[in-house]
C-alpha cells in the first residue's frame, strides 16, 4: 500500500504556541464589554413582549366554536420529545374525525414547533406564551380544555406563519 504524504501549513511560532495572540483577543472583547451600557429587565414588574416569530407553548386553534384539528395523528408522529398524545374519533353528523382526547405533557415539550410546522389545517400552533410553572406532574398534561384558544388571540402568529410559508 502507498502512504499518501501529509502537507501541512506552516509550523506554528512560539508566539503563537504560547497562545498569547488569542488570550489578548479575549481579553480585548471582554474589556470592550465591560463599558457597554447594561441593561436589565426587571421581570416580574416589566413582562417581556415576544414578537410573532416567538415559540412559546403549543395551542390548538379555536374558530367559531369548532377546534381546527381533524385528528390526523401528524404531530405526534412527528414530535422528537413523544410529547403528543392524539386519539381520534368520528362526528355522527358530518362523518368528519375529531380529536376524542389531544393531551400535550409540557415536561416532555422541548417548544420545536415541529408540530406547528407539520399541521396541515394550522390546528396547533406555537403560542406567545412562556410562562410555565407546574406544582406537580399532573398539571403539566395539557388536555383540550386547557389548550384551545380562539382565534383571535392568536392571529398574530398565524399571520407571521403564513408569511413566512
Amino acid at each position: 500500500m502507498e502512504q499518501s504524504k501529509v502537507i501541512r501549513k506552516k509550523d506554528l511560532t512560539l508566539l503563537e504556541r504560547m497562545y498569547i495572540p488569542e488570550i489578548l483577543k479575549g481579553m480585548r472583547i471582554t474589556i470592550g464589554q465591560m463599558f457597554k451600557p447594561k441593561f436589565t429587565v426587571q421581570y416580574p414588574e416589566d413582562k417581556f413582549v415576544p414578537s410573532a416569530s416567538f415559540r412559546g407553548r403549543p395551542v390548538l386553534v379555536e374558530e367559531n366554536g369548532i377546534e381546527r384539528c381533524v385528528a390526523c395523528g401528524l404531530c405526534s408522529r412527528v414530535c422528537p420529545a413523544l410529547a403528543i398524545e392524539v386519539q381520534a374519533s368520528e362526528t355522527v353528523e358530518n362523518k368528519e374525525r375529531y380529536p376524542e382526547k389531544f393531551e400535550i405533557n409540557m415536561l416532555r415539550c422541548i417548544l420545536c414547533g415541529f408540530c406547528e410546522e407539520v399541521c396541515p389545517e394550522e390546528a396547533i400552533i406555537m403560542s406567545n406564551e412562556y410562562e410555565l410553572v407546574f406544582e406537580n406532574q399532573k398539571d403539566a398534561l395539557f388536555a383540550k380544555d386547557k389548550l384551545l384558544v380562539p382565534i383571535e388571540k392568536v392571529q398574530a402568529r398565524l399571520d407571521f406563519l403564513r408569511s413566512h410559508r
